[in-house]
């Protein structure tokens, strides 16, 4: 924790790392938990005193009592999903109107952005992305090329701007050919989100976020999805719409460079990813499967299955290069309990040449090289200090750390908040 510096926690695989838990696990430590990028496509899931919670556009701090929390300019919001995951969290008893601040810059999902996402995807037939239809590519597009709708302006003349959005979003589905289709009562639920938004603290979020680091407070950012999902450095153009590296906390916030501290990454013991796209390391047998089901691997706001693989070094020493990463955070090393051998992808072979380095594209002609490392078949879940970890899993641990170059400073052996070990 870094007093009037913004520590950043972000994903360094390809997404569903385990960033809302871990949020939840440091909020106690800051003041201020601030979201900077991403939409409601990626879910959060925490799990305590008995309860499990999916977050998808409200940041993990929430469930701290007296943190501030804010919905950066970076975030893409859907008025509609806001409405009924804050009105979820009000009815379990978390009072959000005054703690919960949203950012006049933040760019508004339309309902007929949805339309755009189902009529672009549907055009790329075989090429499709494989997106999760809640229109954040669309919003992003129309963000970048200067034609979107923000938060901020549902606070001026906001009828007339809607639907000047609205009929240019319906002329380019025409000319896509996607006619069929009624949002009437979406677009109903929408506008009564709209309305809903209103009675939280609508916020110039660069100006606060800045004085509350001259005020001395402590500000943690949290970010969605995962560095290989980033639209410059991920698996492009199989990546989300954002910038999810370190750098999209300064762009997604409106912070300088200068005010970045910690920086943790979150990976998980092995490696999964969602949707289409290269995943070097993916196993397709039965230890994929069973990876997938001892992990519960499926998506939070989807149910998508999620495809399971070993972890790949090569993707993470490039995710620790690109974010500037000081504390690396591994979840879910429980999964592995029960395995003989582990095996951990350390260089790729690529036109048979063997490289240690993640090139410009890992879609073909890529071959990983695995290292095979004993596993410690023991139930870690109920253990509470690094002391009770069996030699192999410390093995593992001081193995991972050597070929990353970077300390790993918590672990987490289940889904609970109190199944997290900090390592002295």
């Amino acid at each position: 924790m870094n007093t009037g510096k913004v520590d950043v926690l972000l994903g360094l695989q390809w997404g569903d790392e385990g960033k809302g838990k871990v949020v939840d696990v440091l909020t106690p430590q800051y003041d201020v938990i601030a979201r900077f990028q991403g939409g409601p496509n990626a879910g959060h899931t925490l799990e305590f005193e008995g309860e499990k919670y999916v977050l998808r556009s409200i940041p993990s701090g929430i469930f701290q009592g007296g943190k501030v929390n804010v919905i950066g300019n970076g975030v893409v919001l859907a008025p509609d999903l806001f409405m009924d995951e804050a009105r979820d969290l009000e009815r379990s008893g978390h009072e959000l109107k005054t703690r919960l601040h949203i950012s006049k810059k933040a760019h508004l999902i339309m309902p007929t952005h949805r339309l755009l996402d189902a009529a672009i995807e549907a055009s790329k037939g075989k090429n499709r992305v494989g997106t999760t239809g809640k229109g954040i590519g669309p919003t992003y597009t129309d963000k970048v090329s200067r034609n979107g709708l923000r938060v901020g302006d549902i606070l001026d003349n906001f009828e007339a701007k809607y639907q000047a959005h609205k009929a240019r979003h319906e002329k380019t589905l025409r000319a896509l050919g996607f006619t069929d289709y009624d949002i009437t009562d979406v677009e109903r639920k929408w506008m009564e989100g709209i309305e809903y938004m209103k009675q939280f603290p609508i916020v110039d979020s660069e100006h606060e976020i800045n004085n509350f680091l001259r005020e001395g407070k402590t500000v943690l950012c949290e970010g969605a999805q995962g560095t290989m999902l980033d639209v410059d450095f991920g698996s492009y153009p199989f990546v989300t719409s954002s910038n999810t590296i370190c750098a999209g906390a300064c762009t997604g916030l409106g912070i300088g460079p200068n005010k970045i501290g910690n920086v943790y990454g979150i990976m998980k013991a092995y490696c999964t990813r969602v949707g289409a796209g290269p995943f070097p390391t993916e196993l397709f047998d039965e230890t994929g499967k069973r990876i997938r089901d001892l992990g519960h691997e499926y998506g939070a706001v989807t149910g998508r299955e999620r495809r399971c693989g070993w972890i790949d070094l090569v993707a993470l020493r490039y995710a620790i290069m690109v974010n500037g990463v000081t504390e690396l955070i591994m979840m879910k090393s429980d999964v592995l309990d029960e395995f003989e051998t582990i095996k951990a992808c350390v260089a790729y072979r690529q036109h048979g040449e063997r490289i240690d380095y993640f090139p410009f594209s890992v879609e073909e002609g890529i071959e990983p090289v695995y290292v095979e490392l004993p596993g410690w078949k023991t139930d870690m879940t109920r253990f509470t200090d690094e002391s009770q970890f069996p030699k192999a899993f410390s093995d593992y641990i001081q193995f991972l750390e050597q070929q990353l170059e970077t300390p790993i400073k918590i672990i987490s052996i289940g889904p609970d908040r109190d199944q997290t070990i900090v390592r002295k």
